[in-house]
């Protein structure tokens, strides 16, 4: 089988733009080579290599931006030391050194022409006629901090660390010591049968419990029903809903707003069409002509195409929108074909699907409606005005009660868990700002999501209780029935068991019967965890698994092992012997790098380190 190369061999080309990629990123922060003074600091020395502040600053806000990008919110540099991110960079840049050295010391380099090769290769500096660009290559290397030595520099140490590693880890194969027992294990297959009972299998239903019975399986359960530890918390709020009755708003204002929005008041009349354009007017010609005599369709056509039917979907649009096509298509009074029509985009056809008759909404009409908008942009913008007023009264010693009492905050108390979303819980921000409240907070104003104000007050902790009969009866309930079918069922599985046991020839339930079954075939209807016990099976060997309310009872058959001339069963050993290779080879890599670091003289400065890091 022919080796293919580890994964983990980057091209210097590769290498080289992921770099400026993130040189460019940076000096978009206007981080650039000036940060940390004008003279040189360096971060680390390592054998004859040194490494400045300003490449691990960069280094540090690529790897900063990609942790960003995979959460989707600013990263800090705190958050960052909690991640452990600035000892991975320094790590990788330290190793990275101790490379440069040893290709150093064995003469490794790149020459001229292979630095010009790999910079001409990189997109970002290239024109629209696909040549380098000399003033955007400049440009962005002086927006990035660095001049064109050193990034070329950086281009030829970066192909030298390459043709290292790949010196290192170009032996690096898959043997079949390994590869074969993976194989087996992966793509081995099972032969079962599955006898699944359920509540239709019992000779009556199952009942409801009666008020003692339920009583009494609550209070053996009660575990089962228990409630988080969660916080008593006297609060104070004022919402839009709250002031609004309070407000008025001129009738001018509302005129004016009907105005503005006389395009959802006033719509004309519109169609539901769909355009197919054409090369030329004979080929629009000749596809309406197959769909007229039905040797096509309008679908069949877009298909043709290698288009699909939302590509040529318009909406629902007027004539003013359809332009040269709006006669054809309005003059359809159902449904149907429409052109061919000469537009801008060239002859097309339409379809007409719906017609869609003018609307229009008289300002009395739109009044109402109009109003509690305005009211509730009104009521907001009052609510807005009020929170350094009630920013500062709590500033000033104001508790949350005196809140309620001295301003037009309603006051209340609630007894908050996790879970509960009754009342202001059914806000968001109250219910994060609940979970993060802890006993000694100064109260503080937040905002919620209709524009409301609130302020939150610790009272005392609410230890973990079982959560009332009455407010969980229906679920109660459910369990019990789930037990007694469960009891029930046990005994009907016991006699299938002795069944498959005994060789019967008619077992008490039917079995479905699997074969050739895989670790990760999924079997419709049946739990997860089936295939796995399955797998832990012996031949002939008999299991039970229980579910919530069902019994499920398996029979291993045979095992089989892979049969090597399938032609997945192929495609999946040349991914386990890539992944094997790919995994000595970066082991191999690994301890290459570390004995060359044990060997290596370091030297680290964590007071330029932490400079760089207070520039974040």
């Amino acid at each position: 089988m022919a080796k293919t190369q580890p994964k983990m061999k980057m091209s210097a080309k590769n290498i080289a733009a992921g770099f400026l990629m993130a040189l460019l990123a940076l000096s978009l922060l206007g981080f650039g080579v000036e940060g940390f003074g004008g003279r040189t600091q360096n971060v680390a020395s390592v054998g004859d290599r040194n490494i400045s502040a300003n490449e691990y600053a960069r280094a540090l806000q690529n790897e900063m931006r990609a942790l960003q990008s995979q959460f989707g919110q600013a990263v800090t540099m705190e958050q960052a030391r909690l991640f452990g991110l600035d000892q991975v960079v320094l790590e990788q840049l330290v190793t990275g050194a101790v490379l440069d050295n040893e290709a150093a010391r064995m003469g490794v380099s790149a020459g001229d022409s292979t630095v010009q090769r790999e910079i001409l290769q990189i997109s970002a500096f290239q024109g629209l006629d696909g040549q380098i660009d000399r003033e955007a290559y400049r440009f962005a290397l002086q927006n990035a901090g660095m001049n064109e030595g050193e990034f070329e520099t950086s281009i030829r140490e970066d192909v030298a660390r390459s043709i290292l590693q790949l010196s290192v880890v170009s032996g690096a194969s898959a043997p079949e010591m390994i590869v074969t027992p993976l194989l087996d294990f992966q793509a081995q297959t099972r032969d079962l049968s599955v006898t699944t009972l359920t509540a239709q299998n019992l000779p009556a239903p199952v009942g409801l419990p009666d008020s003692d019975t339920l009583q009494a399986f609550y209070a053996v359960n009660q575990d089962n029903y228990m409630q988080p530890e969660g916080k008593r918390i006297a609060y104070a709020w004022i919402t839009p809903d709250m002031v609004i009755d309070t407000l008025e708003v001129d009738e001018d204002i509302l005129r004016s707003a009907y105005e503005a929005r006389r395009g959802q008041f006033v719509q004309p009349e519109r169609r539901l069409v769909e355009r197919l354009v054409f090369a030329d007017t004979a080929s629009a010609e000749a596809a309406l002509a197959r769909i007229n005599d039905g040797t096509a369709t309008f679908e069949s056509l877009v298909a043709e195409r290698g288009l699909d039917l939302e590509d040529t979907d318009m909406g629902d649009v007027s004539r003013t929108q359809l332009g040269a096509a709006a006669d054809a298509v309005f003059g359809l009074d159902a449904p149907g074909i429409a052109g061919p029509v000469e537009t801008a985009l060239g002859p097309a056809l339409f379809r007409m699907n719906a017609i869609l008759a003018a609307q229009e909404t008289s300002f009395e009409d739109a009044r109402d409606q109009l109003r509690e908008e305005q009211l509730s942009d009104l009521a907001r913008r009052a609510l807005s005005d009020d929170y350094d007023l009630y920013e500062d009264l709590l500033a000033g010693g104001a508790s949350v009660a005196q809140l309620a009492d001295e301003t037009e905050m309603r006051g209340g108390q609630i007894d908050w868990r996790p879970g509960v979303s009754d009342g202001i819980a059914a806000y968001e921000a109250f219910r994060e700002a609940a979970q993060n409240l802890r006993e000694g907070d100064f109260a503080e104003i937040g905002v919620l999501e209709d524009g409301g104000l609130f302020a939150l007050e610790y009272l005392e902790t609410l230890p973990s209780a079982p959560r009332p009969l009455d407010d969980i009866r229906t679920q109660v309930v459910a369990d019990w029935q789930n037990t007694q079918i469960l009891d029930a069922l046990s005994a009907q599985a016991d006699a299938v068991e002795q069944a498959l046991r005994s060789d019967a020839e008619a077992a008490p339930v039917a079995s479905v019967r699997f074969d050739g079954m895989r670790r990760t075939d999924f079997l419709p209807d049946l739990p997860r965890d089936l295939s796995a016990a399955a797998f832990e099976m012996e031949p002939g060997d008999i299991r039970r698994i229980e579910g919530t309310n069902r019994v499920h009872v398996l029979q291993l058959h045979g095992v089989q092992s892979p049969d090597t001339m399938l032609d997945d069963v192929q495609d999946l050993r040349a991914a386990l012997a890539r992944q094997v290779e790919q995994s000595l080879a970066q082991d191999l890599f690994d301890y290459f790098a570390a004995s060359l670091r044990d060997g290596t003289a370091i030297q680290i400065n964590q007071q330029v380190i932490d400079a760089v890091q207070t520039n974040f």
